[in-house]
């Protein structure tokens, strides 16, 4: 069943709008605003026959939750994502060589967020992100995507050590970032079919997705800092992925 949440800010309204606009229910303007990004905005709305209404700033601010909304807070429709069978479907009429990135419980939804920004920046196939440990698809990861969320496919399992057994099986193989490794990313092949899979801020990659992957690989660090930020760490190892696809 379909849900609906309430996202903000000009960047994440304008990227449903260029995108789903079908999705969007109705879309609530700061009183008094006159400037020409919410003429514009204003215009579009119009043209596409989706209903706006003003109202004051303290119930956009409530509607927010606090978070910037830059006078502009729409009603969007939150499809459910598709699953398990859907995802091996999708996968097997990939035409090109796969790349695919697991999500394994991330769960700062700024980080989910910035994690799918760098997905649709390295031209992933698709995100896999499991059902219970990791931060929903709310208004913060739509902000922090920057859009991103409305350009990918992204699917949602229940066992993602499961997933990624048949997903093995469509011959793709599974990296997975360990910084207790001491191979780094740079010395294994990513220019085949591939997954690499993240996991939570914290603790990592659980430990029975980390024995499902087909291999282990870090990020060296020259400086004094244990970690990267989950989101850094994985547009690092995302674009070295692209850089190797385009020099093989």
């Amino acid at each position: 069943m379909s849900k609906s949440i309430y996202i903000y800010s000009f960047h994440s309204i304008e990227a449903q709008l260029n995108s789903n606009p079908e999705y969007i229910l109705n879309v609530l303007i700061q009183s008094g605003r006159s400037d020409s990004r919410m003429s514009n905005i204003i215009s579009i709305l119009r043209n596409q026959k989706i209903k706006f209404s003003k109202v004051n700033k303290d119930k956009l601010d409530r509607l927010s939750k606090g978070e910037l909304h830059q006078g502009i807070v729409a009603e969007v429709i939150l499809p459910p994502l598709p699953g398990h069978e859907a995802l091996l479907d999708f996968v097997a009429k990939i035409s090109s060589i796969p790349l695919i990135l697991i999500l394994d419980s991330i769960q700062d939804p700024r980080n989910l967020g910035a994690c799918l920004r760098s997905a649709n920046a390295a031209g992933v196939d698709c995100v896999v992100i499991n059902k219970d440990g990791s931060a929903p698809i709310n208004a913060v990861v739509h902000k922090t995507s920057a859009g991103a969320i409305n350009k990918l496919k992204i699917f949602q399992v229940i066992n993602l050590v499961r997933t990624i057994k048949s997903l093995q099986a469509q011959e793709l193989w599974v990296t997975g970032l360990d910084g207790n490794v001491t191979t780094s990313i740079y010395e294994i092949n990513l220019s085949g079919p591939t997954i690499i899979a993240m996991g939570s801020e914290d603790k990592g990659l659980r430990q029975l997705v980390m024995k499902t992957c087909d291999q282990l690989a870090r990020i060296p660090m020259i400086g004094n800092v244990e970690s990267l930020n989950v989101s850094v760490a994985t547009g690092i190892a995302l674009f070295e992925a692209g850089r190797q696809r385009q020099s093989s």
